[in-house]
């Protein structure tokens, strides 16, 4: 058997947004990913299920897996033919360990890569209005880390550090903050030199504390600031406040779940992590397609359609058959909604009618009720196994021939149940999910929980749980997205 590779990826100091492409390239390709507790959650979310996964838990003080255990494991595992992805926290070459990870690897013939990764040094600075460099404040600037061996003191050479007048940033420092402003001040630098410690940073849950040389030791006991955190001193951070972009997000720290579909929870995610939210991704419903008979569609002169999995499922099948749009040239399109519309458009097609109200019954009602339909037509809806029968029940009132195709189908995800004491708010964009989430949930105080809900059915569905409900003006992301942060800003 040939011998594997491995490649140390650094995996940024905790935004996934943060991670480079070259990085998540990396492990997509994997076999086996080797990660540490400081990568962040949703980072740890993205690993791809066909990889083994090894978690070697390191953090400052506690090394769960010790690191020459971890030399072993990165070894064995490329003995074994496979492509090894060692992901760490921030950069691996940025007191990440990484040179001793490839002493062993190198020692025997192992091929590896390094992916460089944004290091906390700068990042947690930035996410804190912090610029580590600015000509009118310093000209240099240095990382040290402040994290003391085992039985060893804190070996630095203070007088130098104040002699060069840059931005000092120190790493893995906070229980040791008080002996470096101790041995900066005792060495010439001024006890008012303005200082920061940012917790968490880049995270949703950032925290940061500016402060002075003298107070610094306190203010991180005071505020009870924990690892990982970085310690900046320099002028620079006197900049904080004037240039903090992060904390002014407006949904900056709040705790949102976020119910897993296929066709919305990676919109969702991003609006809501654009706008500064923690959000935590609960598995819910997942839609595939399933094989049908395709009608002679010239036989009708309405196709209607109440998803985006609808749609994909219709064009699957569609394209599977060798037929393409020309095969279409008989029907005017409805949809429930601008996400269906927009579903649509993707394979080349504009809907001719979307309702004021983004619901089964209000687009049924409407179609009739404006002329867009009538017992002249013949409709026919391409729909999923779970869809309700409101759209069904206006049609046959109004006597207008119809056909339902089902070409996707809704079922639920397997998963643990999920951890959500401590959440504001939960997303919901349908009925089902609304199943999942009761099905899902653990510690679920129903006092303290927000549902955010799509529309009506989804609404009438939290309901019937006793949850407290909020539900968006239309029933798309945006809009239930802008609803929120009417909410957090009331």
């Amino acid at each position: 058997m040939s011998k594997g590779k491995v490649i140390l990826v650094g995996a940024g100091p905790g935004d996934d947004g943060l991670l480079t492409i070259k990085g998540a390239k990396e492990i997509e390709k994997a076999d086996v990913i080797v990660f540490d507790r400081l990568v962040g959650e949703n980072i740890i979310n993205m690993l791809p299920e066909k990889a083994e996964k090894i978690n070697v838990g390191k953090n400052a003080g506690n090394h769960p897996v010790p690191q020459e255990k971890i030399n072993e494991i990165l070894l064995n595992k490329a003995f074994e033919g496979k492509r090894v992805v060692r992901l760490k926290g921030g950069d691996s070459f940025v007191f990440g360990r990484g040179g001793e990870e490839l002493e062993l690897l190198k020692e025997n013939n192992i091929d590896f890569e390094v992916v460089p990764g944004i290091t906390s040094a700068i990042a947690a600075a930035a996410y804190a209005g912090i610029p580590v460099t600015h000509r009118d404040y310093c000209s240099s600037l240095h990382i040290i880390t402040g994290h003391k061996r085992e039985n060893k003191v804190l070996d630095l050479d203070y007088k130098s550090l104040v002699g060069i007048n840059g931005t000092l940033i120190f790493l893995m420092s906070v229980s040791n903050a008080g002996e470096i402003a101790n041995g900066l001040i005792s060495n010439g630098m001024d006890i008012d030199m303005p200082c920061a410690v940012i917790e968490n940073g880049t995270r949703p849950y950032q925290r940061k504390v500016i402060s002075s040389l003298k107070n610094i030791a306190q203010d991180i006991e005071k505020e009870n600031i924990k690892s990982p955190a970085i310690i900046v001193v320099g002028k620079v951070c006197s900049l904080s406040e004037k240039f903090d972009w992060f904390d002014k997000m407006p949904l900056k720290g709040r705790k949102i779940i976020v119910s897993r579909t296929k066709n919305t929870s990676s919109k969702m995610i991003t609006a809501l992590k654009e706008k500064g939210a923690d959000v935590k991704i609960m598995p819910a419903i997942k839609t595939k397609p399933v094989d049908f008979e395709m009608p002679d569609l010239s036989k009708y002169n309405i196709a209607v359609f109440t998803s985006s999995a609808g749609v994909d499922g219709f064009f699957e099948k569609l394209y599977a058959i060798k037929k393409d749009a020309r095969s279409l040239s008989s029907l005017k399109f409805a949809c429930v909604g601008t996400e269906t519309a927009k579903a649509l458009e993707k394979y080349g097609i504009f809907a001719d009618f979307v309702p004021s109200k983004f619901t089964g019954k209000v687009l049924a009602e409407e179609m009739t009720e404006k002329g867009f339909c009538s017992e002249k037509d013949s409709v026919i809806l391409f729909r999923g196994n779970m869809a309700s029968d409101e759209i069904l029940d206006v049609l046959k009132s109004k006597n207008i021939n119809y056909t339902e195709i089902t070409v996707y189908e809704t079922y639920f995800e397997s998963c643990d149940k999920v951890d959500v004491s401590g959440y504001e708010f939960v997303t919901l964009t349908s009925a089902s999910c609304v199943e999942s989430f009761i099905k899902n949930a653990d510690n679920l105080d129903k006092e303290s929980i927000t549902a955010l809900c799509i529309g009506p059915k989804t609404e009438e569905a939290a309901l019937k749980y006793s949850l407290k409900t909020v539900t968006s003006k239309e029933a798309t992301i945006k809009s239930l997205v802008e609803k929120l942060e009417e909410i957090c800003n009331d």
